[in-house]
């Protein structure tokens, strides 16, 4: 009865979920800017103008057809195995800036495939997953991820040319395949007469993520996700961050309960997978957790 009770608390600050489509607007508006290259999305093109030389601070498939800037990811891996060119400077300076402004507030409101899961996720399932036995040694994996594909791959495995190939997009990327692998193949007849085992490899990816996506809370970024790895690095130290007034505090514990990525707040309010989504800030009945923006004592 306790626990019944404690849950319609919950569920009473969180005002029924409304706070949270407040951030997926955010999240759908800002995949809209990012994606509005209408000639692409129509004739099923890629655009390269200029603009596709910025990178945008969330996972974006720089395949898909409407996406006007770079993902920071394939910017990285494109040009990673050559120090010598000006642009692995502007990339790696891009992912260092953009982590130390706001960490993963990135991944909780700018991030297209984490609007994908976190929509995904809203569709009813019999038993849906908070956490299980190896879950945070398995979040692990997307630093390993990081690692190998992202920046060793890529300089080490290179072709006569010196050139290292985007092996995390090639081999695992979903957010590829869904943005732009699909929609590339079923506007250009062409290309169906080349697909082979690797799109084969990559659709069983996405479907795979799907339907975690369904039963487990964003698992691409709790588990893969090689941006959310980066980001996640300067959690602690970035100028927007998380904080909780511990003369407020009641130690009720439902800031820890509302969240989808199991992060306890009065514990470590700027933990490595927080993804900024305020669950916790709304939800708090002593106002005790706040942001930085927010003047101690507002």
């Amino acid at each position: 009865m306790e626990k019944k009770s404690s849950d319609k608390k919950v569920k009473a600050r969180m005002g029924k979920g409304k706070n949270e489509w407040r951030r997926h607007r955010v999240q759908a508006l800002w995949a809209l800017l990012t994606n509005s290259y209408l000639p692409g999305i129509v004739q099923g093109k890629i655009y390269k103008g200029k603009i596709k030389n910025l990178c945008v601070p969330g996972l974006n498939c720089y395949s898909c057809p409407g996406a006007l800037g770079a993902c920071p990811i394939g910017a990285m891996q494109a040009v990673i195995g050559n120090w010598n060119f000006k642009f692995a400077f502007y990339a790696a300076g891009f992912l260092m800036f953009t982590g130390a402004l706001m960490g993963r507030f990135v991944c909780g409101w700018l991030c297209p495939f984490g609007l994908i899961q976190d929509l995904l996720h809203k569709i009813p399932f019999p038993k849906k997953i908070g956490t299980f036995r190896g879950d945070r040694v398995l979040r692990k994996l997307k630093y390993v991820i990081l690692a190998v594909f992202v920046i060793l791959l890529p300089m080490f495995l290179v072709d006569v040319l010196g050139q290292g190939a985007p092996y995390f997009c090639k081999l695992i990327c979903p957010t590829g395949t869904l943005e732009g692998g699909l929609p590339l193949v079923w506007m250009n007849p062409s290309m169906r007469s080349a697909l082979g085992w690797l799109y084969a490899w990559k659709n069983v990816l996405l479907v795979v993520t799907i339907v975690l996506s369904i039963m487990i809370y964003r698992p691409f970024c709790k588990y893969i996700c090689p941006l959310g790895a980066i980001y996640s690095v300067f959690n602690p130290i970035s100028v927007f961050r998380y904080r909780v007034d511990q003369e407020k505090c009641t130690g009720c514990g439902i800031c820890a309960r509302v969240c989808k990525m199991q992060v306890n707040p009065v514990e470590n309010a700027n933990s490595m997978e927080c993804i900024r989504c305020g669950l916790c800030t709304k939800a708090c009945p002593a106002h005790a957790v706040g942001n930085s923006l927010v003047r101690k004592g507002e």
